[in-house]
């Protein structure tokens, strides 16, 4: 099984007057790199929320959404700040005295002072929210580690699909090459024989030309290579697992390859092999891209 690094996941749960929204999308990256946007109150879970997060993706661009609403009638309380209304009051005091004054403070205006009556959220039981955003959590997880497996599935259907394509060029070019060699060996003697007429050609000579020739544009070693190359991905693609980055370098050899071929190629046929070869492998190697 492989995984696509593009997903998408969404989970609503509601419980005792209580929402949680998670929701969370992934685009491709080199790395792990997960982005968390929650509310204040929930910061203190972001280290469980990466934990969580870890069990299931090993790369991509993860952004995750997470939105907390509180219906409950008794989740803010009054706060009454004792030390600081005596503050007020021994200044207030103060002044009157100062300047020879009755200090006519009543309590309903001491209490609008600032910070002496305040309103607070009351203790949150974090037992019972990390339940409730874990379990929102691993919803939202489910449905996009799903996503990134479908879409690693169509990912490699297609892969294999493009390496299938790219061997029938490798064998086509494993084919065409030896018929180069006795093409050339053959235009080489007409010439020399258009030349020097009815005169003994020199075969020694000519084996030596060709060989030259031969050992110019032989690509057998190149052939190989790639051969294992795409061979090797297609297991890869089989046995699955987190193999983008493999795969990745794998595309790079391939593509190095290709173009040895490309520039040692003195056929038009097998040029133009070498070059769609190099197509297919950059549409390869921008499909791995796409692989966890």
């Amino acid at each position: 099984m492989i995984k696509s690094m593009t997903g998408f996941g969404r989970s609503e749960i509601i419980e005792k007057d209580r929402k949680i929204t998670v929701e969370m999308k992934s685009v491709n990256h080199r790395y792990l790199d997960v982005s968390i946007k929650m509310p204040k109150k929930l910061t203190f879970f972001e280290t469980a929320v990466r934990n969580e997060l870890k069990n299931d993706v090993q790369r991509g661009k993860v952004d995750i959404f997470i939105a907390y609403e509180d219906y409950t009638d008794t989740n803010l309380c009054v706060k009454y700040n004792k030390e600081l209304a005596a503050e007020y009051m021994k200044y207030l005091d103060q002044m009157a005295e100062d300047f020879s004054l009755d200090n006519d403070v009543r309590v309903s205006a001491l209490s609008r002072y600032p910070e002496v009556l305040s309103m607070e959220d009351q203790t949150i039981d974090e037992e019972e929210l990390w339940h409730l955003l874990e379990k929102a959590l691993r919803q939202a997880l489910k449905g996009f580690v799903e996503t990134r497996i479908r879409e690693g599935e169509n990912l490699r259907s297609d892969l294999i699909s493009k390496l299938d394509g790219m061997l029938e060029h490798v064998d086509y070019i494993t084919k065409r090459s030896p018929q180069i060699i006795t093409e050339y060996r053959q235009k080489l003697e007409d010439k020399v024989k258009e030349l020097l007429g009815d005169a003994q050609v020199d075969e020694s000579r000519l084996l030596m030309e060709v060989t030259i020739f031969a050992d110019k544009v032989c690509v057998d070693e190149e052939l190989v290579r790639l051969r294992s190359h795409i061979e090797t991905t297609k297991e890869n693609l089989v046995q699955g697992g987190s193999i983008g980055r493999k795969l990745d370098f794998i595309a790079q050899e391939m593509n190095r390859e290709a173009n040895t071929i490309l520039s040692k190629s003195n056929d038009l046929e097998i040029s133009n092999r070498a070059i769609e070869l190099k197509t297919e492998i950059e549409k390869v190697r921008e499909q791995i891209q796409n692989i966890e």
